[in-house]
C-alpha cells in the first residue's frame, strides 16, 4: 500500500534562536512592514494566505519577503492544502522584545501619516 506523501513543512527558529538583530533587519523593509501591519490585527493564531496580502511587486520578491520574516522569527508559515498560511508570532516576540512590536508599528503609522499630509499639502 503506498504511503501519503510527507507534509510540507517549512523551517522556523525556536524562540530562543529568534535575534534582536534579526528581527530589526527584517522589519527595516517596507513591504516587509506592510505584511506585518496587514497581519498585526488578526487574532493569536488567526492565519491569513499569502495571496491576501496584496503587495505590489513580483511573486519571486514577495516569496523572498515572507522568507526574510518567517527566517528572522517574525511570521510562522504552514501549508494548508495548496496554500501558505502566515501567521504573527507575536506572542514570541512579545516574550523576548516587550513593547518592540507595537513601537515598531506605533512608528510605521506615525511615519506614514506625515508621509500623508506633507503629499496633502499645497506647495
Amino acid at each position: 500500500m503506498p504511503t501519503a506523501p510527507a507534509a510540507r513543512t517549512l523551517d522556523h527558529p525556536e524562540p530562543g534562536e529568534i535575534t534582536l538583530e534579526g528581527v530589526l533587519h527584517a522589519l527595516s523593509d517596507p513591504m516587509r512592514l506592510q505584511i506585518v501591519r496587514f497581519l498585526w490585527p488578526l487574532e493569536q493564531d488567526e492565519e491569513a494566505p499569502c495571496s491576501a496580502i496584496d503587495l505590489a511587486i513580483t511573486k519571486s520578491t514577495t516569496t523572498h519577503h515572507f522568507r526574510v520574516l518567517r527566517e528572522a522569527g517574525v511570521i510562522r508559515q504552514v501549508y494548508r492544502g495548496t496554500a501558505k498560511m502566515n501567521a504573527l508570532r507575536r506572542g514570541d516576540l512579545d516574550a523576548l522584545f516587550p513593547g518592540l512590536l507595537d513601537a515598531i508599528l506605533t512608528a510605521d503609522a506615525a511615519r506614514r501619516g506625515r508621509e500623508d499630509r506633507l503629499a496633502r499639502s499645497p506647495a
